[in-house]
């Protein structure tokens, strides 16, 4: 897979793709990354990326140019000829949920656009195919939302994890029926008056199952109940028997 990232500090993402499955996957080839600064094609002396808005307003807004170069420059280069699918960090954007990470998985190749300052120029949206967001707040840069992708997608593309199944159990995946996760355990048995539910230490399969089902559907209704509501009409939702 391959991840084209458009941002004015590609420094800031060097140690996370260092570390982890992340750097695992980079280097063992399954992740390659390129990073192109819109200020490579900035004005004057100085490489300006940024003016003041038309109609007044506090802030600097990123010029369309700029940005609009940079993206055409990574398209120009691609390896194999492969175009990115170009995505724009923003908070209007549809929110990072999981099955949007399991979509951007199937690419072999996307791009991310990391703004600054005010935002970007308006126009730039016609020329990306979709908008992300990490939800409702408001960051210095799209940087962050853009390592929170790339972390989101590249953990769903076989081989990176050791275990996939795990990646099937956990929280909002389908594999939990869209559900939060069931709690977990591990040794001790028992620390400071907490114990755990004999069920998960008796060996019977099929009733430890249906105490993760239960426990993963409480646990929704009672700190996500808007998760049920995404989809009421859906029996993989419906309370468990």
């Amino acid at each position: 897979m391959r991840v084209d990232i458009v941002t004015l500090f590609p420094e800031l993402f060097e140690p996370f793709l260092r570390v982890s499955f992340v750097g695992k996957a980079c280097a063992q080839g399954v992740l390659s990354t390129r990073f192109l600064s819109p200020r490579e094609f900035g004005l004057g002396v100085h490489r300006s990326v940024d003016d003041t808005p038309y109609g007044g307003g506090s802030g600097m807004v990123l010029r369309v140019d700029c940005v609009v170069q940079a993206m055409e420059a990574l398209d120009a280069d691609a390896p194999s000829g492969v175009r990115a699918r170009r995505i724009l960090l923003s908070p209007q954007g549809q929110p990072l949920r999981q099955p949007v990470a399991q979509r951007l998985a199937q690419l072999e190749a996307f791009m991310l656009v990391c703004g600054r300052y005010e935002g970007f120029d308006e126009r730039v949206r016609s020329y990306v195919d979709e908008e992300l967001s990490l939800g409702d707040f408001v960051l210095s840069g799209g940087e962050v939302a853009a390592m929170a992708v790339i972390e989101a997608v590249i953990r769903l593309v076989p081989g990176v994890l050791g275990n996939i199944e795990s990646v099937s159990e956990e929280s909002h995946s389908p594999g939990n029926a869209g559900l939060l996760e069931y709690p977990q355990y591990t040794r001790p048995a028992e620390f400071r008056g907490q114990g755990v539910d004999p069920i998960l230490m008796s060996g019977d399969h099929a009733r430890i199952a249906a105490w993760r089902k239960e426990r993963a559907w409480e646990r929704t209704k009672n700190k996500r109940p808007d998760l049920l509501a995404l989809d009421d009409a859906a029996t993989t939702k419906k309370e468990p028997t």
